[in-house]
């Protein structure tokens, strides 16, 4: 009996529907607690806006309408990722199909929802994960203004801009990536007369708009956030003070390779090396018209590699995360499997996929048993994520012992983010909402420096005694502090009167986490 060889479509939709299936099961046998990110972007769902204080709304709207419907467990918060990861992968098929044929589009599509990052990426809900789907649509939108004279590319490229800076400021870099492409490319400069490609960035920015109606009104905190988070004020600040021994060095090459290195496991080995090696071939000026570089692949090379660049380039100046570089790789791994497919490499294409799926299997099965094996060393590569629950459970176990004496807590008070992020979502109720006595910041300085210092600061009217909870060994609390957590700008208002009540090494996977219960009062703030 023969059978036929499956379309690539078919071939498509049974990987990627495999695929969600297996990424659906891993999510529900994941061991970890909600990362404090996470839990902070829960607390947003709960009070929908058009903004908040490090990020646009986009992942609170999300993670809203998943508990809405499955409620607040870590499985139901995280629910969105897969399946916009399985989304972003079609819309990565999409983009072959136009830029090159329906078989490198399915390839690549296949080939995107096995990159480690993306298998990293759907077993939490981050930011990245809207914008990578919104920069795929923007890509794909692009293309077709290029090919097409119909009115749909602007409304999608419109929706895609929208979508995107609503989920990352990050989408910007789109702006970019066109800019360099039309430098690298004069024949399509025509695009910028193109009243669609204007039409759709104005969508774009209509539908960002009631963001930045909210920073407005919210003293630009977004974008301070921003440029805090990426350290151009203390690279600038360390250049103009020389280093030394008190300032900050300008240039961390460390950092740099540090960050350039992590690509080769974001985006995989043979694809990261591979997309090396094409940006070296694309160097070579002289190859005679019959190899230089297609017109796709500059279009798509365009969108990657000048992304990597500057992300290594800000690695340089003060410091980058590994997945800040994410979005090249939509146009990146379309590029190299047409690449593969073109150079006939399918030893190269067979491997990346055995690889991926092999590192897919290893990283369901290290989730699953999270906290529970360490790696040579003792080291745990889950402590940052495990150990908050228990943190929450000692927390609960204070208040009720100050209950039963007859002293309750009028409120909890942290001097961390990542507390304030937790006990939010691990001291909630059955339903999802906050238990009493409420979680509230101990704020330092006039600039609030999170979102819990802005929308939840601690005041005297909130009521006394206090319970602080602090990861630091032993708080200060009675005198008016320069602040360990913030700048020397900020101090902490005291408290009169403080008492230590315990310290605790509390499990976090294989480690331990040390936290400091204190009761407080006499705030001297405002």
């Amino acid at each position: 009996m023969r059978f036929d060889r499956p379309t690539p479509l078919t071939l498509l939709a049974v990987v990627l529907g495999g695929l969600l299936l297996v990424r659906l099961a891993a999510l529900a046998l994941n061991g970890t607690d909600l990362f404090f990110d996470e839990a902070q972007y829960w607390h947003w769902s709960t009070t929908p806006a058009f903004g908040y204080y490090s990020k646009p709304p986009l992942i609170a709207w999300l993670i809203g309408a998943s508990t809405a419907v499955c409620g607040t467990s870590e499985f139901c918060v995280r629910l969105p990722s897969p399946i916009l990861h399985t989304g972003t992968a079609l819309a990565v098929a999409w983009l072959g199909t136009r830029a090159y044929d329906a078989r490198v589009g399915a390839l690549a599509g296949i080939a995107y929802a096995l990159l480690p990052g993306v298998s990293v990426s759907a077993g939490i809900i981050s930011t990245d994960v809207p914008l990578l789907l919104a920069w795929t649509l923007a890509l794909v939108a692009l293309t077709a203004l290029f090919t097409t004279h119909a009115w749909w590319p602007a409304l999608l490229l419109g929706l895609a801009i929208g979508m995107g800076l609503n989920a990352k400021y990050a989408m910007a870099w789109f702006a970019m990536c066109l800019a360099i492409y039309l430098v690298m490319t004069p024949e399509r400069r025509s695009i910028l007369r193109d009243g669609r490609l204007w039409a759709g960035v104005a969508l774009g920015l209509a539908l960002l708009a009631p963001n930045l109606i909210w920073n407005a009104s919210n003293g630009f905190a977004t974008f301070a956030h921003t440029a805090d988070n990426a350290k151009w004020g203390a690279a600038a600040s360390g250049a103009s003070s020389g280093g030394g021994a008190t300032g900050l060095t300008f240039g961390n090459p460390g950092k740099a390779a540090e960050f350039f290195f992590a690509q080769f496991g974001v985006f995989g080995p043979f694809y990261f090396a591979g997309l090396l090696v094409i940006a070296w071939r694309a160097t070579r000026t002289r190859l005679p018209d019959d190899q230089r570089m297609a017109q796709a692949d500059r279009l798509l090379l365009a969108f990657s590699l000048p992304l990597i660049i500057v992300i290594t380039l800000q690695a340089f100046v003060s410091r980058a995360h590994a997945n800040w570089a994410a979005p090249a790789y939509v146009a990146a791994t379309v590029l190299v499997i047409a690449t593969l497919v073109r150079d006939v490499s399918w030893g190269w294409l067979r491997a990346s996929y055995a690889l991926h799926a092999a590192l897919l299997a290893v990283i369901i099965a290290a989730t699953a048993t999270a906290g529970r094996i360490a790696l040579p060393g003792g080291a745990d590569p889950f402590a940052r994520t495990l150990g908050w629950r228990a943190l929450a459970d000692a927390t609960r176990a204070e208040l009720a012992a100050a209950k039963a004496a007859g002293r309750p807590y009028r409120a909890i008070v942290t001097d961390d983010r990542s507390l304030s992020a937790t006990l939010l979502y691990y001291l909630r109720d059955g339903t999802g909402h906050e238990r009493a006595p409420p979680v509230l910041a101990w704020r330092c300085g006039a600039r609030p420096m999170d979102h819990f210092e802005m929308t939840r600061p601690y005041v005297k009217a909130a009521g006394e005694p206090v319970l602080l909870v602090s990861l630091r060994a032993p708080p200060v609390t009675q005198t008016a502090i320069p602040s360990a957590k913030k700048d020397d700008r900020a101090t902490c208002p005291a408290f009169a009167v403080s008492q230590t009540l315990s310290q605790r090494d509390l499990p976090a996977g294989t480690g331990k986490r040390r936290v400091t219960f204190v009761s407080v009062s006499g705030y001297r703030g405002g």
